[in-house]
């Protein structure tokens, strides 16, 4: 078994990044700089549906705000979502107390360098394939999958098959 499955299997809380995870990256905005939309595979809401449904526990940090993604997590029924956030990892921290989670019972997903520090504080780091070097040099685990074309449930179908090889 690789160390990468070894930590999953006993992960209990997975964090998210959105921006570059959830979706490919790319902002729409407006003559006015308002972001109009954001695209979200369908997938990874089952991902995240199956995660839930198994007892890991879903959460949102992301440094931009969006109504758009208050509405998608709502649907899927994540009830940690933090947008608008630049500095993660005091709110990763401030979630793993709330929650009574260990980092090593914890799992980062992230693509950029904003994500590092938090990716660095749990036990297993995990990025998507289109994910910035950096990332990719901090994670325990890629994606085959690119942010927003599938990588989400690639991380919850992971996680739900290391669980099961314990």
């Amino acid at each position: 078994m690789s160390e990468a499955r070894k930590l999953a299997a006993a992960i209990q809380l997975v964090v998210f990044d959105v921006d570059g995870v959830f979706t490919d990256g790319r902002l729409f905005l407006d003559s006015n700089g308002i972001e109009t939309h954001k695209i979200f595979h369908v997938r990874d809401g089952y991902g995240v549906k199956r995660l839930l449904a198994a007892g890991i526990e879903v959460a949102i940090i992301s440094g931009r705000d969006s109504a758009a993604v208050a509405a998608r997590m709502a649907a899927l029924g994540v009830r940690h979502v933090f947008q608008g956030r630049d500095d993660k990892l005091p709110v990763l921290e401030a979630l793993l107390g709330k929650l009574g989670v260990a980092p090593e019972h914890t799992a980062f997903v992230g693509d950029d360098e904003p994500d590092i520090a938090p990716m660095k504080a749990v036990a297993l780091a995990i990025t998507v394939a289109d994910g910035h070097p950096a990332v990719r040099a901090a994670s325990h685990w890629v994606t085959q999958s690119g942010g927003g074309r599938g990588a989400v449930r690639e991380v919850a179908e992971f996680l739900l098959a290391s669980r099961s090889c314990d």
